[in-house]
């Protein structure tokens, strides 16, 4: 009975880091003591509330189930000291990365202790408050109360991809295709600034940017109308709701929380998504508009909520609508409601685009001006054996596992480029990165004897189960590999269109194993390896760039 009064206070003690370094973050856009101290007095509220609910339910799995407790104690610790990893290791490149910028300057510390003191009876009280109303009978809290540990588990990832995105993502790269072939510097501009014309003259994405802009532009009124910032938040936020949903979806189907908290992990720390929910990019929108439009699909959700994300996948890139109509064939194939779903999606696509122009003029070509899509021809290569011997390797092993990326120094751009796979250019042969160290080694062999259980389990189980989703997932893989063994110079660059896939199917395929101490053991130590190697990744990013930038 002891303990009940203190928990409280614990709490409290337990979020300042959390206030400490939000505020400090929020510091660079607010400086006034008055909006620092209300900022550390509300931020500290919630993140007292936040850690009393997990500390309530630390307890709780103590008594009842305290093996999975120490399991997910033991991978926040681990993703908490991945960060902790990638942080030190930019600190060693201040060219780079200002690791001041998440701290509070020497006067500030006043009006944040303050807030924080403040704080404490304001939690007391809405504790209070909570509980009279009973606040998880609500929807919301409900919502909050079922899903706190996917929740907590996003935001942790959201952390670690908004450090990597303000650091490769800052103008100091002014040159697109030095990471993966990515047109970071394009998308930097057209998102954050008023330079909103596609220099490539593209056709491929028809009104994106009154898809993105308008959530930079809301995210920038917090943050003092910083705009480049805020598509660094929303970047993250996407990553980080793709985190999310596989995690909603893995405990839905499986009624485990600890195995979708691992396989979550898993797919958080992936190579694929640790890249691209940081370079700022078309792709790990796309990725998060796939995956609301499944659990739309799954969740029996109304069409017109499906018709408007087949809209927002179509407007950011037209090859992305394809998925849409493989998920709703396979999963619901209701032959009257797809032609409903395309009818509608295409009575809106000419409207929104002509929308997009009317915003902003001249920012690409419309995309029936079918001569607009003969400069997409630089991207497009024979498809050989060769091709799609290393283009397999890239979809199932690198975009997971990272290896010894491929460093070049070519005269197009004054950096040295970081790429994953090079298609054969102007006659040269085709690169793979490889597996150079022990770790990297070893992690990819378990990676393919996970990966092979997940096939032999499908196999095994085929017969016995509804494989709807599971087909789903490999047409999409069959789609993207089709699509890309012709198009693409790093293929990499796509893979947040098949990582998700790829983890949703051998999550499923793995569903009888969630319960088992051995599996989960197995997937914890293989997340944190796999996190330690894929670090190795991001160090040579920066080491590399930093070359290039005073």
């Amino acid at each position: 009975m002891r303990v009940l009064p203190t928990l409280p206070a614990i709490a409290w003690l337990t979020g300042i880091p959390l206030s400490y370094f939000a505020v400090g973050f929020s510091s660079n856009f607010h400086t006034s003591p008055y909006i620092i101290f209300l900022l550390a007095t509300l931020i500290h509220v919630f993140a007292s509330l936040l850690t009393y609910s997990l500390l309530g339910k630390a307890k709780q799995g103590f008594s009842s189930r305290r093996f999975d407790t120490w399991i997910a104690l033991i991978l926040f610790a681990s993703l908490a000291a991945f960060g902790l990893i990638l942080f030190k290791m930019a600190e060693q490149f201040p060219s780079l990365s200002d690791a001041g910028f998440y701290h509070l300057e020497g006067t500030q510390w006043i009006p944040f202790a303050i807030g924080l003191l403040l704080a404490l009876p304001i939690f007391g009280w809405m504790l209070k408050l909570l509980k009279g109303r009973g606040i998880r009978k609500t929807p919301f809290g409900r919502f909050v109360d079922e899903n706190l540990a996917g929740l907590l588990l996003s935001f942790c990832f959201f952390s670690i991809y908004l450090f990597l995105s303000a650091i490769f993502n800052q103008p100091a790269f002014d040159a697109d295709d030095i990471f993966f072939d990515s047109d970071a510097r394009l998308w930097r501009w057209r998102f954050a600034t008023e330079q909103t014309r596609d220099y490539y003259w593209r056709p491929v994405h028809p009104f994106v940017l009154i898809i993105v802009r308008p959530f930079v532009w809301l995210i920038s009124l917090f943050i003092k109308g910083d705009t480049l910032y805020a598509a660094f938040v929303l970047n993250a936020f996407a990553g980080a709701l793709c985190v999310f949903i596989v995690w909603y979806l893995v405990k839905r189907w499986s009624g485990n929380t600890l195995y979708a908290m691992l396989v979550a992990a898993l797919f958080g720390a992936s190579t694929a998504q640790l890249i691209f929910s940081s370079l700022i990019e078309t792709y790990i929108y796309l990725a998060a508009v796939a995956l609301v439009f499944l659990l739309l699909l799954v969740t029996d959700k109304p069409l017109y909520m499906q018709v408007i994300a087949g809209l927002v996948a179509f407007g950011i890139t037209i090859s992305n609508l394809a998925q849409t109509f493989i998920a709703h064939l396979v999963i619901k194939p209701d032959i009257k409601k797809i032609i409903i779903y395309g009818l509608l999606v295409l009575a809106f696509i000419v409207p929104l685009t002509l929308l997009n122009e009317a915003a902003y003029p001249g920012s690409h070509p419309y995309f029936w001006d079918l001569k607009s899509y003969e400069g997409e021809g630089h991207n497009q290569f024979q498809p050989t054996l060769e091709r799609a011997n290393l283009f397999a390797r890239v979809m199932f092993l690198h975009s997971f596992v990272a290896p010894e990326p491929l460093i070049r120094m070519e005269e197009d751009i004054p950096f040295r480029k970081v790429w994953m796979f090079r298609a054969s250019i102007k006659r040269d042969p085709m690169q793979i990165s490889r597996y150079v160290t022990d770790l990297s080694r070893v992690l990819v062999v378990v990676w393919m004897a996970l990966a092979a259980l997940g096939g032999l389990l499908f196999l095994k189980n085929f017969r016995k189960q509804d494989n709807r989703i599971s087909l789903t997932f490999i047409l999409i893989l069959l789609f993207n590999f089709a699509l890309h063994m012709r198009y693409g110079k790093d293929v990499f660059l796509y893979s947040v269109n098949w990582t998700y896939a790829i983890v949703l199917l051998l999550a499923l395929a793995w569903k009888e194993l969630a319960d088992k101490r051995w599996f989960q053991v197995s997937l914890l130590v293989f997340i944190a390896l796999m996190m330690a190697n894929n670090s190795q990744l991001i160090f040579t990013m920066l080491s590399t760039s930093a070359l290039h930038i005073k």
